[in-house]
């Protein structure tokens, strides 16, 4: 009878450590379109003042503010991101953490396996360690679409509570690229 219990004990913890280590596999990427839209959620009831800078090919062009009720529009590069957490894209990104001792933060890169198959090329999440207060800092998300006539890459780089930044690259076939970049800023501090 005892060997009984300790036999049906020791398949639990198989079974429990098959379990885990399915959990693990299926890959624990940080929902960063979930951030986003916190962030986009708090903008929406704030009162602060939004301004948008937009810039081709290097030139400023145009700094203008615009209203809360348009900040949704302009952070739809990043909410209309496909969400690489999501079941559909488990195995389909490399992971990856490390430390960056020069920022201070701890940078979790999410690497497309096949670039190919991916418009979301690259996801990383930079943290500022302070346990148990960690705190998200910036997010940084590469993509690239092809289309018959073009190649559109797009880095986007938003800093949690401050601003975000939309570059876009855009080539195609015998014309020289053109590179647009636009930033809108709320709560952006000096350093």
């Amino acid at each position: 009878m005892k060997v009984l219990k300790i036999a049906t004990v020791a398949l639990l913890l198989v079974a429990g450590g098959c379990k885990e280590k399915k959990k693990a596999e299926k890959g624990t990427i940080i929902p960063i379109i979930s951030l986003i839209k916190d962030q986009v959620a708090h903008i929406d009831t704030s009162l602060y003042t939004i301004m948008k800078i937009t810039r081709i090919d290097s030139v400023r062009n145009d700094t203008a503010y615009i209203e809360r009720s348009q900040f949704r529009q302009a952070a739809n590069d990043f909410l209309s991101l496909p969400d690489i957490s999501m079941p559909e894209f488990y195995g389909r990104y490399k992971e990856e953490d490390t430390y960056d001792e020069t920022l201070g933060r701890v940078v979790f890169t999410y690497t497309a396996k096949n670039p190919d198959q991916e418009e979301v090329q690259k996801e990383e999440l930079l943290v500022k360690p302070d346990p148990p207060n960690d705190k998200v800092t910036s997010l940084i998300i590469t993509t690239v679409r092809i289309t018959k006539d073009s190649l559109i890459e797009k880095k986007l780089l938003w800093s949690m509570d401050q601003s975000f930044q939309v570059t876009t690259t855009k080539q195609y076939p015998s014309k020289p690229e053109t590179i647009s970049t636009f930033n809108v800023v709320w709560n952006e501090k000096e350093y």
